[in-house]
């Protein structure tokens, strides 16, 4: 599972005003302290018989202390001004009446669960609290079993506030003994649990994609602009980014979010490589030989995070091998990061770098690694220093901080004579390997140098001062979403073309997409294998057991047998019965003057868009097409309308048969008032019928949804029928709409789905246009506008509040595990397309690529997508083809079709976002014949794309089957490729009963392709018309269609007559 889809399905608290406390939290980390103060508490507790933590009064400074940190880790908020005794059997709260009211709820639970009874001291306002504190006091002494009383406390925290005062003295004015347990604290929050991790990785993904997305490309537009912005300046856009996520498609709710600094970005000679330094108003200085540092911390419900890049411009030898040499050294402090390892063994590993590689900047490097990081930025407990003895254990989070510091370079500039370096990782011990949280930005030697120099294609050569024997490498492939402007006008070194780093990314996941393939095997989860091409087998066709069944009549004519599904033929004077269907396409074709002609196509089995296999059968003959002559057109006009129909009903037998059963809707009680449910909501697919449409209510029940428009008029949607959620507010459309794409399909009316849509439009599609033209400063039309703008904001606030409420229903323990969550899609990356023979703007999602507003919907999911083919790739196009070719390869393929070559750069960059592997074809591929070869058992499975590979052996291009070279968007073989997750609901009972059915199915047939000698008469035809041509003309043209034939014969075309030279 990729970090996004990891992130996006874990739910995160929600903080406000007034805060709720999670009793199942507060008393699993209440046993976990209980566990720890009794199996440590004659070391770090020191033999305490109370523990007592003491908030200060809220402020607006950033600040850390282990006192909020653990109000944080029991309760998921920090309570200001609250003082916490914990004894062995009793927990005393001093706090104010809002608190007291909010943990009020906890008390019975803790009571059954822990043994643990809570009393509460209401402090009043403008008291200090002072006979509250002694009633605790007295507590805690009648509840000691020693003579000497033991009160653990954080001795480090200066008391804040008359109340923390007031308790400081009771405490050391007391005979009471005091032990500080900082170092208990320490210890206990150390080790993150599973919901603690996710939360700093949130953080994390944070941290870096503001640095990747918005930091990175700032400073390389400043640079190419040449404009003076200050280090303040960048650090007050930077910081407005990271509190509004979304600005960077990053989906994590902004109140869950904060800084754990204000970011820092330095250059100009100085430098301060601390959390605590600060960005001067000096102007960002980027001249030749400049280094540009660019840190930022980021906390997602109270959990740190931290990141650090240096970036080097036009710069020296020695500084870009300084560089190399603590890249390498902070590579070697995260590798250490082992369990059962110390501590310390990660500062020595750097060392021994720098010692090795450049002994000379030893001196310069920082005293410590880093430390630990939670909700506590710097847990000093665990600071990576030389001589820290305590034992790494897996769940523990490092801030991975090295550098080196005030190094002097040989230039006369003060500017850039004096230099630091500095890089910083978030890391996660694992129990194999330690996972970099912040690796979502690179900190490669080719991401980090920089040059304005076109002619000097390679990097400086090494001085002999600081060491002759390395070379500094050739500046490797940055990815393509880093850097973009500045690779398109700064003229680098080593840089290679955008279409080479795509190639290069490419690459890697490949060989990423190939081992997944390895270990995935054969294994698939049914749920996930959608839209398989069902084929009847030939026995279930069976419309009469014998001969005697038949009926006996001997008529020489048409019939249809409605009881037993099948229609009569005659044939050569005896009555042939064939099951419905069997038969593709029945119509009439032409008048005569002895009637009408009746002629029947049948479905053949092995055809290419047959229905039907007969793998068993194969020595078998079958019948093609008959045509019978009726005199009677009023009869044969009925035999083809009963035979239509028989049809129609047979396939709704089928289709219902294939409906999964869903568990019963659990209703949920209470008020109605007390229900989440959402009014005045439209569905599509709607309920048939032809009366007055009226909206409908969703309610949201205990295992699923239910909408009713009326007491007919319900559908039930189950929460583990659910596969994708999607909420898209009206942005680019005159709709807002929840939708929901389905494991399993159900029925709404008399309509069979997956896919469900509730929406609302936001203005009315039809406007009144006047009967001239109105002026653009217009009083009555500048009302409507604002009229227009508000009912869209406040009708995508309705809708935005139903998904916060549904989204907390999802949340619960007992729907954890289906994963439930609403996507957005993402305008930004969207592109315009025609899918199912409609133009449309189709967007992605973190997981899937949707197109949710025209009918047919598009719901791809890209976790199951094997490659993407871009078709019509070519010189001269103006727009190209994408085919989505999933790994269960029975699946049909998705396409979308006539799309803008202006998207096609986008379009790449997204896929390498999102690690699919693309190819690119100048011809439409024949992709049925291509996935029925490549799904053979005796196929290689790991080099079986290659042959869309352009640089693949001629050999593999020659065996590729493809389309004509003309593309033709609704005519082509393509358009009857069944979409994998097609959303066209069809109707299984034909509403309209006045309907003639005289006209021909839609399925194109073989007949309808011309032959060879048709080809050959008009060839000439044409020949004669062109008779005044040049021979070489002539020539040319007899070339090119002979060209037509060949390709036209390797497609499959039955050549009946070659013509003669």
């Amino acid at each position: 599972m990729s970090t996004i889809e990891e992130l996006d399905r874990t739910p995160a608290s929600v903080t406000g005003s007034s805060p709720v406390v999670s009793p199942e939290k507060f008393i699993k980390c209440l046993k976990k302290f209980y566990h720890h103060w009794k199996d440590h508490e004659t070391d770090i507790w020191g033999s305490s018989c109370a523990i007592s933590v003491a908030t200060p009064p809220p402020s607006e400074d950033i600040r850390y202390r282990k006192s909020l940190a653990l109000s944080m880790w029991f309760f998921g908020h920090q309570f200001p001004e609250t003082i916490m005794v914990f004894l062995s059997r009793q927990i005393h709260f001093l706090c104010r009446q809002k608190d007291s009211d909010v943990l009020n709820s906890l008390k019975m639970a803790v009571s059954e669960a822990v043994g643990v009874d809570i009393m509460f001291h209401i402090l009043r306002k403008g008291d200090d609290g002072s006979a509250l504190m002694d009633e605790i006091i007295c507590a805690v002494c009648a509840h000691s079993e020693s003579n000497h009383v033991v009160v653990g406390h954080l001795a480090r925290e200066k008391p804040e506030g008359k109340v923390l005062e007031a308790w400081s003295g009771k405490l050391h004015g007391s005979r009471l003994k005091l032990f500080d347990v900082s170092s208990g604290i320490s210890e206990l929050l150390a080790v993150k649990d599973f919901t603690e991790i996710i939360y700093v990785k949130k953080a994390a993904y944070l941290a870096a994609s503001v640095m990747r997305k918005y930091v990175v490309p700032k400073v390389e537009k400043i640079i190419v602009d040449e404009r003076k912005v200050t280090h303040s300046k960048l650090m007050v856009l930077t910081e407005k980014i990271l509190l509004s996520p979304i600005n960077i498609d990053v989906k994590l709710k902004a109140e869950n979010v904060d800084i754990c600094y204000p970011p820092i970005f330095q250059s100009g000679g100085k430098y301060d490589l601390r959390p605590v330094a600060f960005s001067n108003d000096d102007v960002l200085y980027y001249d030749s030989g400049s280094v540009i540092i660019c840190a930022l911390g980021a906390k997602y419900s109270g959990y740190c995070s931290n990141v650090a890049r240096t970036f080097l411009i036009d710069c020296t030898a020695e500084k870009c091998y300084a560089y190399k040499v603590l890249r390498q050294a902070h590579d070697a402090a995260i590798a250490a990061l082992t369990p059962g390892s110390m501590v310390s063994s990660s500062y020595q590993a750097a060392v021994a770098v720098v010692r090795d590689k450049a002994p000379e900047l030893l001196p310069f490097l920082t005293k410590t690694a880093g430390a630990g990081i939670g909700i506590e930025f710097r847990e000093t407990w665990l600071s990576l220093t030389e001589k820290n003895d305590r034992t790494l254990k897996d769940g523990m989070i490092f801030n991975v901080s090295l550098g080196f510091q005030n190094l002097v370079d040989k230039t006369n500039s003060d500017k850039t004579k004096e230099f630091s370096l500095w890089l910083a990782d978030t890391v996660l011990i694992c129990k194999k390997n330690p996972e970099v949280l912040t690796a979502f930005i690179s900190k490669a030697d080719g991401d980090a140098f920089y040059s304005f120099d076109g002619d000097n294609a390679g990097l400086p050569s090494m001085k002999p001062a600081l060491k002759a024997d390395v070379m500094v490498p050739v500046k490797p492939v940055p990815k393509p979403e880093l850097m973009l402007p500045l690779r398109e006008n700064l003229r680098s070194r080593g840089r290679t073309p955008k279409e080479d780093l795509r190639k290069q990314l490419q690459s890697e996941i490949f060989k990423n997409k190939t081992n997944e393939a390895a270990m995935r095997g054969g294994a698939a989860d049914h749920k996930l294998l959608e839209g398989h091409s069902r084929s009847r087998a030939m026995e279930e066709l069976v419309a009469y057991r014998s001969a005697g069944d038949m009926p006996g009549s001997n008529r020489l004519e048409i019939q249809v047998d409605k009881q037993n599904e099948a229609i009569l033929l005659p044939i050569y004077g005896i009555t042939v019965p064939f099951h419905v269907c069997t038969v593709k396409k029945v119509e009439i074709r032409g008048d005569c003057n002895r009637g009408v002609y009746v002629s029947i196509t049948f479905d053949v089995p092995g055809t290419t868009a047959s229905s039907l296999h007969a793998t068993h059968l194969q020595n078998l003959i079958f019948l093609k097409a008959a045509t019978f002559l009726s005199k009677d057109r009023s009869h044969a006009v009925e035999v083809i309308n009963s035979v239509k129909i028989l049809q129609k009903e047979v396939i709704e037998r089928a289709r219902r048969a294939t409906l999964v059963t869903q568990e019963r809707l659990q209703l949920c009680d209470g008020m109605r008032r007390d229900r989440i449910q959402f009014s005045d909501l439209w569905i599509r697919p709607s309920f048939a019928g032809r009366g007055r449409k009226f909206p409908g209510t969703l309610v949201a029940h205990v295992n699923g949804f239910q909408y009713s428009a009326s007491k007919s008029e319900k559908v039930d949607i189950m929460f583990n029928n659910i596969k994708n959620a999607f909420f898209q507010p009206a942005e680019r459309d005159m709709i807002t709409l929840l939708h929901f794409h389905l494991y399993d399909e159900i029925m709404v009316g008399n309509k069979k789905t997956r896919d469900v849509q509730f929406y609302n439009e936001v203005m009315d599609v039809v406007d009144a246009v006047g009967l001239k033209h109105r002026s653009a400063w217009d009083p009555d039309e500048i009302e409507e506008e604002q009229r227009e703008r508000a009912r869209r904001k406040e009708i995508n606030g309705h809708f935005e509040l139903f998904v916060k409420r549904v989204a907390s229903v999802w949340s619960q323990p007992r729907l954890n595990h289906l994963s439930l969550h609403f996507e957005s899609p993402s305008q930004k990356l969207g592109f315009n397309g025609v899918h199912g023979r409609t133009t449309c703007f189709i967007v992605p999602t973190p997981n899937c690529l949707v197109q949710l507003v025209e009918s047919p919907f598009l719901v791809t999911s890209l976790r199951e997508v094997e490659i993407v083919c871009l078709e019509r790739v070519a010189l001269g196009q103006k727009s190209f083809d994408m085919v989505f070719v999933f790994q269960d390869l029975k699946r049909d393929v998705v396409r979308i079709e006539v799309i803008p070559m202006t998207s096609i750069d986008k379009i790449k960059d997204w896929l390498n976002d999102i690690n699919i592997k693309y190819y690119e074809s100048k011809l439409n591929l024949n992709w049925r014949k291509v996935l029925k070869t490549l799904d053979h058992p005796d196929s290689d499975k790991n080099d079986r794309w290659e042959f869309l590979n352009p640089d693949a052996s001629d050999s593999d291009l020659e065996n590729t089957e493809t389309e004509d070279e003309k593309y033709e968007p609704s005519g082509s073989e393509s358009g009857s490729e069944s979409d994998d997750e097609d959303s066209d609901s069809e109707s299984v009972v034909d509403s309209g009963e006045d309907e003639v059915l005289l006209a021909g199915s839609n399925d194109d047939d073989d007949d309808g392709a011309e032959s060879w000698d048709e080809m050959e008469r008009k060839a000439r035809d044409a020949d004669m018309e062109m008779g005044s041509d040049s021979e070489d003309e002539r020539q040319r043209r007899r070339e090119k269609a002979k060209r037509h034939l060949n390709l036209q014969h390797s497609l499959g075309v039955p050549r009946k007559r070659q013509r003669a030279n």
